[in-house]
């Protein structure tokens, strides 16, 4: 082979090597971007979550044990760091956020409550945020994931070591449904 044919071979395994790592480099980026603004729509729903809490506790004063789990499962899911924990943490702070309007259920004065009105309506919201999020960080990761584990990628992936993440996925059926926001 003459030198020149060496030497485009060489740059064109160059320019395919830059290409495999920049796409895992740019998907990995996504990824973390993606994981923060799920980690901003939840941060949302922990601050929305103690207002509401006040409000009920207002009416129905006797519902400690409602009142109590919501604030051990959300210190728990304040806590959560990989997507495997804060799903699971947020599947059971789902569960008590259910009980909670159960309870509010059994009172129409609070269901005629303007404050609770409103505060049901903006978790309704980022309910929607939260599952909006989720969704594109689980398509982001989709493709980081399959773009690590394909072939010739995931030798380069290997070598640099890029890891395969992680979906944010609830354990059960049940947590998978939005809380439930009645007026």
């Amino acid at each position: 082979m003459t030198p020149i044919v060496l030497l485009a071979l060489a740059i064109l395994t160059v320019v395919i090597l830059a290409g495999m790592y920049n796409s895992l480099v740019q998907l990995r980026v996504r990824s973390e971007s993606a994981w923060s603004d799920i980690d901003v729509q939840l941060k949302r729903r922990h601050d929305l979550i103690p207002n509401l809490v006040e409000t009920v506790k207002g009416y129905a004063a006797h519902e400690k044990g409602t009142f109590e789990n919501i604030a051990k499962f959300r210190s728990q899911a304040m806590q959560a760091t990989t997507p495997a924990d804060k799903a699971q943490a947020e599947g059971q702070l789902s569960g008590a956020l259910k009980s909670l309007f159960a309870v509010a259920e059994n009172y129409p004065q609070l269901q005629a409550s303007q404050e609770f009105t409103a505060l049901q309506g903006s978790l309704n919201s980022i309910e929607d945020n939260i599952q909006n999020a989720r969704r594109y960080y689980n398509a982001v990761v989709r493709d980081y994931n399959t773009r690590a584990q394909s072939f010739p990628t995931n030798i380069f992936a290997g070598i640099f070591g890029f890891q395969t993440r992680q979906f944010f996925e609830m354990e059960s059926p049940a947590d998978r449904e939005n809380v439930a926001v009645k007026f």
